[in-house]
């Protein structure tokens, strides 16, 4: 029955909301999938409690009841017929595309074709519509395609918003495009990000995921972040993050990931800490959480204590690099390579697992100076985990607006933009050196040596050694093994023989399958193999008496010579960033007159 025919008779109506994530494809066309996925995704989770909330309030009238479906196609096998069907059983809904990257983009228009085809109201959001529309107009191959499907746009974020749409799309009336990049909403109070159990525990460890805040204030070149979700912070406050936490807890959900780009810049971070401790000392609640947040963080004080006492096991570090040039070449003054080791250091001390970016083919880089700054990184930095990105002009960055008004070589390609291919020219590296030194970027930093020093390190600290290893073991697995970006590797690898990019041939039956099975058994056994390796050195270091004696020159306290005894501070740039540094405090104590305006900003 229809939604008018329904409407007209007085009967009860249901409308089928389905929410889907797409995954992209590999360089072989299948796509990227898991019987568990490595990263929960927050956009369809907070999309999908902002549906909720628009079911519980009835925003389609008191007779229409709203079926909300979520899939994350990452650990799940999505089939278009089949959601075409659930609607056409319903009599009427949509299904929105949700989250969308730009290298996911190619993917979500596959899935929408056929859906189309059939008449299905197919809406798509995310980064990429979002930041094609804030930073290129809208003027991008891609979004064509998707406007000659007849997809609706929806660039922006949807609190207060999503109940328009499904109004538009109840009517069979969906707008073409739905525009709120100039009209970010505050989200304090909005309904919080909340998926169901049985799709959270398709991640890995169960893990789920929340924002408390979106927006960043700096001005990186490479980051779409501040384009998209703007430059002002905007946070849910306090309640609401106990709230997600109780809800999920409630589920029997325990681990959580804040998506925010930089946890430490928001406002209310001491009170959500204070309130997480609370949960975990006074409740007795067995949570942990992974965090990102930037290189200042440790000047907080209190900061990086109550992160730890909060149940913060592991945070993401911007670090991106150690080149001061680069990172002044990218508007990234916000990191400064005299703070590294004490800022590391302090997470060591409050034994939390860190893991940073690390960022290759900026301006600067040559193949040789890679492998050189990677060398040492490994002597006189404390990180645990590194993990290496080449330098992508991501559609609605600076980087990219740039190239594309200067006319650079880009790829058309938007499935090769997920930070794990090259995707335009470099000044200094041919595109087979750059590619080279991002290889050897993985083998140089995780050799079996620099594993053991980092897993003596962790004991050191007295951190979770047994998760290290695991979590070492997962990157290096994930590039030698799986020859995927950690990332983006789960538990066991699921391919699907029509679930194929077109373009390429869809394999027959008698190759397929024998090939894969083959591959599975094989990769099972390489990542044994690889995890008794490392367990065996992990165990050695277990049974060291002299384990939390342990150092080593990254390890040892911030010293006032390091200038002249680190290679840190060695480079020609290094060296003019210390003077330059040493110029502005002099001048802040006032004993300098000649410093500049941009020395002083520093």
């Amino acid at each position: 029955m229809g939604a008018l025919a329904a409407a007209q008779s007085g009967a009860r109506r249901r409308f089928c909301l389905l929410l889907v994530k797409p995954s992209h494809y590999d360089d072989d066309g299948y796509v990227i999938q898991w019987l568990r996925s490595p990263v929960p995704s927050n956009s369809l989770a907070a999309l999908y409690g902002l549906a909720k909330d628009c079911a519980d309030r009835r925003v389609l009238g008191d007779d229409v009841d709203i079926d909300i479906h979520a899939f994350d196609e990452i650990n799940t096998r999505i089939r278009p017929e089949r959601l075409a069907a659930m609607i056409d059983e319903t009599g009427a809904g949509m299904v929105m595309l949700a989250g969308v990257q730009s290298n996911q983009f190619p993917r979500a228009l596959d899935l929408a074709r056929p859906l189309r085809e059939r008449g299905i109201q197919v809406s798509i959001g995310g980064f990429h519509v979002s930041g094609v529309l804030s930073m290129l107009g809208g003027i991008d191959a891609d979004l064509h395609c998707a406007r000659a499907m007849g997809l609706s746009l929806f660039a922006g974020e949807a609190e207060g918003r999503l109940e328009l749409v499904l109004r538009d799309a109840d009517a069979g009336a969906l707008k073409p495009l739905y525009n709120y990049m100039d009209d970010l909403p505050g989200i304090e109070g909005a309904p919080v990000p909340l998926l169901r159990v049985d799709r959270a525990q398709r991640t890995i460890a169960g893990t789920t995921s929340f924002d408390a805040g979106r927006g960043c204030p700096y001005q990186c070149s490479f980051c779409t972040i501040i384009n998209v979700q703007g430059r002002k912070s905007r946070r849910r406050s306090p309640e609401d993050v106990e709230r997600i936490v109780r809800l999920n807890y409630a589920q029997g959900l325990r681990a959580f990931f804040i998506t925010d780009d930089n946890f430490a810049r928001n406002k209310d971070w001491e009170i959500i800490l204070d309130r997480l401790i609370y949960l975990r000392e006074v409740e007795k609640f067995n949570t942990s959480f992974i965090i990102q947040v930037d290189t200042l963080c440790y000047k907080l004080p209190n900061f990086i204590t109550k992160c730890a006492r909060a149940g913060v096991k592991r945070v993401f570090i911007g670090l991106e690099n150690i080149n001061p040039d680069n990172l002044l070449g990218a508007k990234k003054r916000q990191n400064k390579i005299t703070e590294y080791r004490e800022m590391l250091l302090a997470w060591k001390s409050a034994a939390v697992l860190t893991y940073a970016g690390y960022i290759l083919g900026f301006p600067n880089d040559t193949f040789e100076s890679i492998m050189h700054d990677i060398d040492v990184i490994k002597r006189e930095l404390p990180v645990d985990l590194l993990e290496f990105f080449y330098l992508t002009p991501l559609p609605g960055s600076e980087d990219h607006l740039k190239l594309s008004k200067a006319g650079a070589p880009l790829d058309p390609d938007m499935n090769k933009y997920d930070l794990n291919h090259i995707c335009t020219t470099h000044p200094k590296m041919s595109r087979e050196d750059w590619d080279r030194a991002y290889n050897m970027a993985w083998q140089r930093y995780y050799t079996i040596d620099h594993v053991e020093a980092i897993l003596r390190r962790v004991a050191q600290t007295r951190a979770n050694a047994s998760n290290a290893l695991f979590l070492i073991t997962w990157f290096m697995g994930s590039i030698n093994i799986e020859h995927i970006h950690p990332l983006e590797c789960g538990l066991l690898r699921m391919k699907y023989r029509r679930d194929r990019r077109p373009g390429f041939a869809v394999e027959p039956i008698w190759s397929f399958y024998p090939k894969y099975f083959a591959e599975m058994a094989s990769k099972v056994v390489r990542w044994g193999t690889l995890y008794l390796r490392l367990r065996r050195i992990y165990l050695s270091i277990k049974r060291d008496p002299n384990r939390f004696n342990y150092t080593d020159l990254a390890m040892t306290p911030v010293a006032s010579d390091e200038a002249e005894t680190h290679e840190l501070f060695g480079t020609d740039a290094a060296r003019a960033f210390i003077a330059r540094t040493q110029r502005v405090k002099q001048a802040q104590e006032g004993h300098a007159q000649d410093v500049t305006p941009m020395e002083a900003a520093e």
